[in-house]
């Protein structure tokens, strides 16, 4: 049970004159239920500032403008979402701050939509065991995460190795034999290359890899070491500026290998650096195509232009507000009081949630990662076109 509201009928008031939030400053009281007044009140911390506030800022957009449309369409059962939004600079210590003013000052229900692996992971102790408040679709995790799942942790995107063993299925499809990682160098880089080569093994295929200090952008080295492994097949763990270094550094040479990647490669930046030396890339993506005509695209993309006219869509602010309309639609689902307790219960009974944006995702009490599937995207003409439907390391 959540402890009791203070001060209600000023929060009242000040709710009622901002409705949907998208800044820190945002206040209004939670756990509204059918019909009522209280908006249900969210918390999510983006990096604003710093080096990773360029897929932060459009996340906070995505997301924002899904809860800003969710509100508009009568929000859940007649009850409206504050969805209020801070900025973490990407820091495990700032983030801890955000956590416990959501907690202790906002009393939000849930945290949701917010980013980051190692800055979500800092706020366990105090969010999920001390005070049991979910947390639902951070961008990012790790497998530890959810096995075992851990309580009011759920997940909504595919884990790296999952996206890297699809991109292998993809390279193996295709006839590679000779597979060739090149990644970066911190440890998380190494497990998604380890369970790409195991991967690739599986299939038949050799596999063996290129380290590189992270933050190269010269990849003439590199590339004269892809040349001397001789893959009929490389498979990109890189962040989309290394990716783009790399694929202009292999048109500057004339090397014809095919060139796979990871989600995090599927980015706009990979095309914008890249340029006309990112056609035929092909990788794997959290979302559909932010371009694609599938009408919940087009939603997204009318959204967009009505709340945030001034933001391009991209892949970031697509996949947040795919994952904001899937929480949306478990919110709907609540028949009572919305609570931190009646949110986590919703969301273990959650089967086969479609946005038509990212994977269908479905979670039970002993099952938070809500898939393990992505989808495959080629550069044709500047931009990414989807190859088929979503899937999981070993299906179709």
């Amino acid at each position: 049970m959540r402890r009791a509201r203070l001060i209600v009928a000023t929060l009242a008031v000040a709710v009622a004159a901002a409705g949907c939030g998208g800044g820190g400053g945002d206040t209004g009281n939670s756990g509204g239920g059918s019909g009522s007044s209280e908006p249900i009140k969210l918390g999510a911390w983006f990096p604003l500032t710093g080096a990773q506030a360029a897929s932060g800022i459009p996340q906070k957009v995505g997301a924002s403008v899904y809860w800003q449309k969710f509100n508009d369409d009568g929000g859940a059962n007649g009850t409206k979402v504050d969805f209020l939004t801070k900025d973490n600079a990407f820091d495990p210590q700032q983030t801890i701050a955000i956590a416990r003013e959501f907690v202790a000052k906002d009393q939000v229900d849930a945290i949701v939509n917010t980013n980051g692996t190692a800055t979500t992971e800092a706020t366990f102790p105090f969010v999920l065991q001390q005070n049991h408040i979910p947390i639902f679709g951070t961008y990012g995790g790790s497998a530890a995460w959810y096995d075992p799942p851990r309580p009011g942790l759920f997940g909504t995107q595919a884990l790296y190795e999952d996206q890297a063993r699809v991109a292998v299925k993809w390279a193996t499809d295709e006839g590679v034999k000779n597979l060739l990682v090149v990644r970066d160098d911190p440890e998380a880089f190494a497990n998604v290359s380890k369970a790409a080569q195991a991967y690739a093994k599986d299939k038949g295929a050799t596999a063996n890899e290129v380290v590189v200090k992270i933050g190269t952008t010269d990849y003439a080295p590199i590339v004269n070491q892809v040349k001397s492994a001789a893959p009929d097949g490389v498979l990109l763990i890189l962040p989309p500026q290394e990716a783009a270094a790399y694929l202009n550094e292999v048109a500057l040479q004339g090397v014809k290998i095919p060139a796979y990647g990871y989600a995090p490669a599927a980015n706009e930046a990979t095309l914008t650096l890249a340029g006309p030396n990112a056609e035929g890339f092909r990788a794997v993506s959290l979302t559909l195509p932010p371009t694609s005509d599938e009408p919940d695209v087009q939603e997204y993309r009318d959204a967009m232009k009505k709340y945030a006219p001034d933001t391009q869509p991209d892949s970031y602010s697509l996949a947040a507000y795919g994952y904001a309309r899937a929480f949306g639609e478990i919110l709907k689902s609540i028949d009572g009081k919305v609570t931190s307790e009646s949110i986590t219960t919703a969301i273990e009974k959650a089967s086969d949630i479609k946005t038509g944006i990212v994977p269908p995702l479905s979670f039970s009490p002993k099952d938070h990662l809500g898939t393990d599937a992505v989808v495959r995207v080629e550069v044709q003409g500047g931009k990414y076109v989807a190859e088929g439907d979503f899937e999981s390391p070993g299906k179709n």
